[in-house]
């Protein structure tokens, strides 16, 4: 297939390549020039056959807002946007009524995998109808995980269940590296206990707590076995404090996933220790920065 893709950063330029790579045609544009195939918005959408595709993945917000916003006035009825950044879901309704208007569908995405989705594929979570999500089918198969048929699952037909399952899945996932964090900073601090990165290692295989962030965690403690050259400071990336947000507007408890955001406001105000160890699981698995101790 023929797809546009707006926003060649660190994922989407991984996404590029492995959609070339799976015999698609992609023009990419980028603020970035030296990252673009094209100077623009307009010559990019001028460069696709109809039905038009075009996959955006620049910052969630006003980034977002103002892509769709622009490509609505240069794509037609039949052609199709997908949203693939972080955006919060209740962006999503507003942005596909705003391009119902001119007959254009959208298909709003979560997608999962990192700086490692080149390599691995991405978890792809999709919501919208499936008229819409059929025009980018060609698209998710080649970004997904090869040789399984998990990976790629349709959330709901109402536009904003993949970013909210991606949110979700975000919250889970800051609650478990909040535990991993702990942990380590227990074992790191008592006498009793010798080499701590090997401990670690050991629980990746047979255990109920393995995982790819136990593996992260385990190589970052491997080169840096104290994590001293690491600040202990984490941000968040706005995911967290929505999933916390949904939850009070449903009245369902979240206990260790608000905890783990409160720890990680903590972070901020002075050099936490566990969140060490957060922060190099972050730089793992996304390519986050993390502070050194230098810096700090």
């Amino acid at each position: 297939m023929h797809i546009g893709l707006v926003g060649l950063g660190k994922m989407g330029g991984n996404m590029r390549t492995r959609l070339r790579e799976a015999g698609h045609t992609v023009v990419g544009y980028d603020r970035n020039p030296d990252l673009a195939d094209v100077a623009s918005l307009t010559e990019m959408v001028e460069a696709l056959p109809s039905p038009k595709v075009v996959w955006v993945m620049v910052p969630a917000g006003e980034p977002t807002r103002s892509t769709i916003a622009e490509l609505k006035e240069l794509l037609g009825e039949g052609d199709l946007v997908v949203d693939g950044g972080n955006s919060k879901y209740t962006d999503d309704a507003k942005n596909a009524e705003s391009l119902a208007e001119k007959g254009i569908g959208f298909v709003d995405c979560g997608v999962s995998g990192g700086v490692w989705g080149l390599q691995n594929g991405y978890a792809l979570m999709y919501g919208g109808s499936e008229e819409n999500a059929a025009k980018v089918m060609p698209a998710f198969e080649a970004l997904k995980p090869s040789g399984t048929e998990d990976g790629l699952v349709h959330c709901g037909s109402t536009p904003g269940a993949g970013h909210f399952s991606k949110m979700v899945h975000n919250g889970i996932e800051y609650a478990m590296m909040q535990a991993y964090a702990e942990g380590w900073e227990l074992l790191d601090k008592v006498d009793i206990v010798d080499n701590v990165p090997e401990i670690f290692a050991s629980w990746r295989t047979g255990t109920v707590v393995r995982s790819w962030l136990l593996d992260l965690l385990v190589e970052q403690l491997r080169a840096d076995e104290h994590l001293d050259k690491i600040r202990g400071y984490a941000e968040d990336s706005g995911e967290g404090r929505w999933t916390v947000e949904a939850a009070i507007e449903n009245a369902v408890p979240l206990p260790a996933i608000s905890a783990s955001l409160f720890a990680r406001f903590v972070s901020r105000q002075k050099d936490d220790q566990a969140m060490k160890a957060v922060a190099a699981m972050r730089n793992g698995f996304g390519g986050h920065a993390v502070i050194s101790e230098s810096e700090a």
